[in-house]
């Protein structure tokens, strides 16, 4: 009895010591391989499941495994569909419901539609498109399945033989040959011959921006003016199944040497209407949301009064109203908006929906809303809205692993800068005690429309796990707060979101626990821009961090894939080689004329293919760090893109941060 008494005291004992081992865990290198990203949540036409793309690192294949599966709603349990597949995205519910379709690579890597029966079998290979099909979508009766894909090159033999010089246009630095348009054809869900429907020059972009109407005698798309990246004309078109007429559904006038661009169309449930979006003025990256008749015309902005930035659109069952989402102060929202009356804000539970420039929700029947979400102690997981008026329902514990680990709580603070209230997101370490003194890392994120936000960051946590406070500023430019705060860096790129910055920095510095004396700052694309505008003008960092950094504003205007768009975004839509002044204010605004004031120890980093902010940029600021005699390192990896995105590299893009900063504020 006696040994008895001895083992279940010391089991007791030995769960209280795991216990305090979990509590005591904090986010590490490690830890990234736990984690599963979720996207592309489909509610099936009975509401009664959900589908979702569900992503895990595999560092043996250096490969994110990705896998659809099917979640009930009323109970949560989870049906893996596919399996060993390289690939799979957007998966789609048939009309019915008997069957999904999805987009899955051959053996030849290109990818192909499926199609996978709810009740007995195997998916079926439904396509055997030479370039690989873009996205689809299923007609309402059914039967038909239309799909985009590129055309093939028509010289190919000539090219073969030598003949391959192409036409070079803007944004085309890193191609290396002419892009074919591509275009809509339609096959039958049982599979069979494809049959072209459109044909052009002209091209529908890769995105989701097929819509069938609910009488399946049209489809409405996206055209833009050429398959060249960074093209600034986009329309809203129909074209007739029966007779491939097209015509294009609104009439406003478009300038010359515009940015117009309009762009995933919807169309309503009952068919009455389509809704798009178009660009806010001089804005590539903001949108409002119009309604229109398929009949024609530019019809009314239902989005204007929210005063966001609006990236995609849903229709309600009813086609009463549309439910859009944006990010929003601290935070992303949901509103639910009316065809006509205000909107109105969902109760989101403080979780953040996922997504950049597209945000992970899905509208099913009764107007049931499933999407992605994460909060500032959890990471992603998919949820279920029952009705616009009810609170979030947590479906699945993909990344429960990683939420048992102890995280590094955040807070939302505001402060005062010119005519302007910024917030920022300050994160701390999990065993944060306020009467000890901390290194502060500072963090502007990219964009830079975009929004730092209280949502899981495991860059942020990684930081946060060294005993580093983290923090995150909202500067003019992000699009939490509306057109007027995001268009304010209209030919002001640094000196007013610097402005935000130290600002809220030195009210920082009022606070007892930040160590002054230890300040870091580092940021990616425009977060490594806004990091070199930082350490060329203010003083006082103990070390940087730059990767993927816009140092020149000529030069990203000239060689980066969406260049042309760099007068709008920079300059009121005036060239700096057009107008002296604008030219000089390019100049004023670019942090390689600030370089000879540099003097800390600076990392920089970047993808030798990276297209948006090309390695010229950071080749450029490192060797002038190099001639000034500043402490400097620049690490390259050998891929494309804009940011790591494998396993193997995003983990040893984070250990060289933490390694600068590790050696510079510790």
């Amino acid at each position: 009895m006696k040994n008895k008494k001895t083992i279940l005291l010391f089991i007791a004992l030995l769960h209280l010591f795991s216990l305090q081992l979990l509590a005591q865990k904090t986010f590490q290198l490690n830890d990234l391989e736990k984690l599963y990203t979720l996207t592309d949540p489909q509610i099936s036409p009975d509401g009664k499941s959900i589908l979702i793309v569900v992503s895990k690192p595999d560092t043996a294949t250096n490969k994110n495994k990705p896998f659809i599966y099917k979640v009930d709603v009323a109970t949560g349990a989870k049906q893996q569909l596919t399996f060993e597949r390289t690939s799979v995205s957007y998966p789609r519910w048939s009309p019915s419901g008997n069957a999904i379709a999805f987009i899955a690579s051959d053996v030849a890597g290109k990818g192909q539609l499926f199609v996978l029966s709810m009740n007995v079998g195997e998916a079926k290979k439904i396509t055997s498109s030479p370039t690989g099909v873009n996205q689809f979508a299923w007609s309402p009766d059914g039967n038909t399945i239309a799909f985009t894909q590129a055309d093939e090159v028509s010289n190919k033999k000539e090219m073969e033989k030598g003949y391959d010089a192409f036409e070079v246009k803007y944004n085309s630095m890193f191609m290396n040959a002419k892009p074919t348009p591509s275009h809509l054809w339609l096959i039958a869900s049982e599979g069979g011959e494809a049959k072209r429907l459109t044909a052009g020059s002209w091209t529908i972009p890769s995105a989701p921006c097929i819509s069938w109407a609910i009488d399946g005698k049209q489809i409405a798309f996206q055209s833009n003016e050429s398959p060249y990246s960074g093209e600034l004309i986009s329309m809203i078109k129909t074209v007739e199944i029966a007779s491939g007429n097209i015509n294009r559904i609104t009439n406003s006038q478009i300038p010359p040497d515009a940015m117009h661009k309009e762009r995933l169309p919807v169309f309503s449930p009952d068919g009455k209407s389509i809704v798009y979006q178009r660009n806010l003025e001089n804005v590539g990256y903001g949108f409002d949301v119009f309604l229109t008749s398929p009949n024609g015309g530019n019809g009314i902005n239902l989005t204007a009064k929210l005063d966001r930035c609006f990236f995609r659109a849903e229709w309600s069952s009813d086609s009463k109203a549309i439910f859009v989402v944006a990010n929003d102060f601290n935070t992303t929202s949901m509103w639910m908006q009316p065809l006509t009356g205000a909107a109105k804000k969902l109760n989101l539970n403080n979780l953040s929906i996922a997504g950049s420039y597209w945000y992970e929700y899905n509208v099913g029947r009764n107007n049931a809303i499933a999407f992605i979400a994460s909060s500032s102690q959890s990471p992603q997981e998919l949820y279920v809205l029952a009705t616009p008026e009810a609170i979030p329902k947590k479906l699945t514990n993909f990344n429960d692993e990683v939420q048992n680990i102890s995280l590094g709580k955040q807070e939302t603070f505001t402060w005062k800068s010119d005519e302007f209230t910024p917030n920022g997101i300050l994160t701390f370490p999990p065993d944060f005690d306020p009467t000890k003194k901390y290194p502060l890392v500072l963090e502007p994120h990219g964009g830079p429309r975009s929004t730092s936000k209280e949502s899981f960051n495991s860059s942020v946590q990684l930081k946060a796990a060294r005993g580093f406070i983290v923090f995150q500023p909202n500067y003019r430019g992000s699009d939490n707060m509306g057109y007027r705060f995001s268009e304010s860096i209209n030919e002001d790129a640094g000196e007013g979101p610097g402005r935000d910055v130290m600002k809220g920095l030195a009210e920082l510095k009022k606070r007892n626990y930040i160590d002054s004396t230890k300040i870091a700052v580092t940021g990616w694309s425009y977060g490594g821009f806004m990091t070199t505008w930082l350490i060329g003008n203010y003083q006082g960092w103990k070390c940087a961090v730059a990767g993927a950094a816009v140092t020149d504003w000529l030069a990203q205007h000239t060689q980066n894939d969406v260049g042309s768009m760099s007068r709008f975004e920079v300059g009121k839509g005036i060239s700096p080689f057009t107008n002296k002044k604008v030219k000089e204010n390019w100049l004023k605004n670019s942090p390689i004329t600030y370089v000879e004031n540099v003097k800390i120890p600076t990392l920089i980093l970047s993808n030798i293919g990276d297209e948006r902010v090309p390695i010229s940029q950071s080749y450029t600021y490192f060797r002038a760090l190099q001639d000034n005699g500043v402490e400097s390192k620049f690490i390259a990896f050998p891929i494309t893109g804009h940011i790591p995105t494998d396993p193997i590299r995003i983990k040893e893009m984070n250990r060289y941060i933490l390694d600068w900063l590790d050696k510079y504020l510790k």
